[in-house]
């Protein structure tokens, strides 16, 4: 039996999903980041009752301390993890598709280096300025940066590789690390980077909430927008040609949203790694290859973890306060050095 006219016998790929597990996933991720959120407003160097966070919340009086101190300190402090552990996951799961590269993260290409260079470089020359300014030379570094390390591991006859991406990543992340510290030095800014290198939601304020949501929300709808294109380009540019898709215009799109993701992340919290790394792995092996579902449960599981990171780091040793960075750094580098052992095997 012939086919109609202008259809072709490309068989279409058939993508294995577990809506039912995603499900699950969402609500009960859900759940649990809104106790986690509590717990968070509650601990710290004042432990808080639980029903005072619910009466400051929803009952605030300006009179009572705890009250001042749950509303001013503690909720943009909770919310300002969730935000970015949203757009530092969905930002790697994003690039993960587009490249097909499962070491691809933002910590890892350089994204959160080339932001750190030029807020160093900010802080130096433009003192004072004010944070949506920061937040838009955070996007040119996190572009800078990225373009560098594709850039570089281009070069090669044999084109791009995960370890060879990865490889150029950590040269790249090096080298404007060195010249951030240089900066640091020489213009006496050290302590004002000193936040930015431990990574960490201490001393977030409302303000900064009010600057980045809006730019993490927009992230989070274009990347569920382009969530079923980027699914389809993760079997390879071949299929995805084949099947009608533009890849041009998604591997572009793609890499503006996770430059806006991990961008704004990173001027609210600094260089906090991994996480773009860890989570989209997580989870691909709980509901599948579609990234309609890999994106928002990404989202669901990268604010989790940012949220208890936090509350991890003010219970190890208080009441001072062990970096976010290097608690996720525990998890995170020996499952970088896992992946990278097996896609050696691979190769």
């Amino acid at each position: 039996m012939s086919l109609p006219t202008g259809v072709t016998d490309t068989p279409r790929p058939k993508l294995r999903s577990r809506p039912l597990v995603a499900t699950i996933i969402l609500f009960g991720g859900l759940a649990a980041l809104l106790l986690g959120l509590a717990v968070s407003v509650s601990v710290g160097a004042a432990d808080i009752k639980l029903s005072t966070v619910w009466n400051a919340v929803f009952h605030f009086n300006p009179e009572l301390t705890q009250h001042q101190i749950i509303q001013e300190l503690r909720m943009p402090r909770a919310l300002a993890g969730a935000l970015v552990g949203i757009g530092f996951a969905i930002s790697g799961a994003i690039m993960q598709g587009m490249t097909r590269n499962p070491l691809a993260d933002p910590g890892l290409l350089g994204i959160n280096a080339g932001s750190g260079f030029v807020l160093a470089f900010c802080f130096a020359f433009y003192p004072g300025l004010p944070f949506h300014y920061l937040i838009l030379f955070s996007f040119i570094g996190a572009a800078v940066g990225t373009g560098l390390v594709y850039g570089i591991s281009s070069i090669s006859k044999s084109g791009l590789t995960p370890v060879r991406l990865a490889l150029a990543g950590a040269a790249v992340s090096a080298l404007l690390l060195a010249l951030s510290e240089g900066i640091a030095i020489y213009f006496h800014i050290s302590q004002d980077l000193a936040f930015w290198y431990a990574g960490g939601v201490a001393g977030t304020k409302w303000m900064q909430i009010n600057i980045i949501w809006p730019w993490i929300l927009g992230g989070v709808i274009g990347a569920i927008v382009i969530a079923r294109s980027i699914t389809v380009l993760s079997l390879g540019d071949e299929i995805a040609a084949s099947l009608g898709q533009r890849t041009k215009w998604v591997k572009l799109a793609g890499m503006l949203l996770s430059l806006v993701l991990a961008g704004a992340s990173v001027s609210a919290v600094g260089a906090v790694g991994f996480v773009g790394l860890v989570i989209p792995h997580i989870a691909r092996s709980l509901v599948g290859v579609d990234y309609r579902w890999i994106i928002p449960c990404s989202a669901v599981l990268g604010a989790l973890l940012m949220v208890l990171a936090d509350i991890g780091a003010r219970m190890i040793n208080p009441p001072f306060e062990t970096p976010i960075g290097a608690l996720i750094a525990l998890i995170g580098v020996p499952f970088f050095l896992y992946l990278a052992r097996k896609e050696r095997r691979e190769l």
